[in-house]
């Protein structure tokens, strides 16, 4: 085997393979998306979904979403990645401990942007307070992903038994996804604007770490 067959082997491997789809489809996704709700104003697939929330909708659901919406916000999320980074410098893994704040900080700078491009307004009569700006994407829901995102690359990169790792990605999914529909239960975004915004996550969080993986084999290369 020469070394082009080496190396072609080594870029189709089946994470990439994988990782690829995934961009691909998030991408499509998020410009179908913007296409038929932002910019045609097609509201069908909205408006069942609401609907559906709304009939099941009682005042311990909105506590509950209350408390997911909350965990979803800066208020709770900067305070965590401040710890999280410090004890990432304090081991002296600088550059995991630069990437967690270049990927959190350039996703904020992300999807204001995209709020800003595509002046989306926000749904009605709001269940809670102090909800303004734009609506499409979801920035609480994106600021989820991308927290459930990093520690799911945390724990698949530790030393803990598989079924430990399995049990703690299922309940940071649940926890990204309960964050979006939270987001819908209190009227402060629509559907869309919370599936738009986990198709952006997975694309920057593929890419971010697809680049900081590359940064540490190059690391450890450079220390062979």
């Amino acid at each position: 085997m020469n070394k082009s067959e080496i190396k072609v082997k080594k870029i189709f491997t089946w994470k990439t393979v994988i990782s690829a789809s995934l961009v691909l489809t998030g991408i499509l996704l998020f410009v179908y998306i913007a296409d038929e709700a932002v910019i045609e104003k097609e509201k069908m697939f909205d408006d069942m979904v609401i609907g559906f929330f709304d009939a099941i909708t009682s005042a311990g659901l909105i506590k509950v979403m209350k408390i997911f919406t909350f965990l979803g916000s800066t208020a709770f999320l900067v305070p965590f990645y401040v710890l999280l980074i410090a004890y990432y410098f304090l081991k002296k893994n600088y550059l995991f401990g630069i990437y967690i704040l270049i990927i959190t900080a350039s996703s904020t700078v992300l999807f204001v942007g995209l709020k800003l491009i595509f002046h989306r307004q926000r749904p009605g009569h709001p269940v809670i307070k102090g909800v303004t700006g734009y609506s499409f994407p979801s920035g609480h829901s994106l600021s989820a992903f991308v927290f459930s995102s990093i520690l799911l690359y945390i724990v698949w990169n530790s030393s803990f038994k598989t079924p430990f790792k399995w049990i703690i990605s299922i309940f940071l999914i649940a926890f990204a996804t309960m964050v979006g529909i939270s987001r819908i239960v209190l009227k402060a975004h629509y559907p869309t604007d919370v599936i738009a915004s986990f198709c952006v996550g997975i694309v920057w969080v593929i890419l971010s770490l697809w680049l900081l993986q590359k940064q540490i084999n190059q690391a450890s290369s450079n220390l062979t």
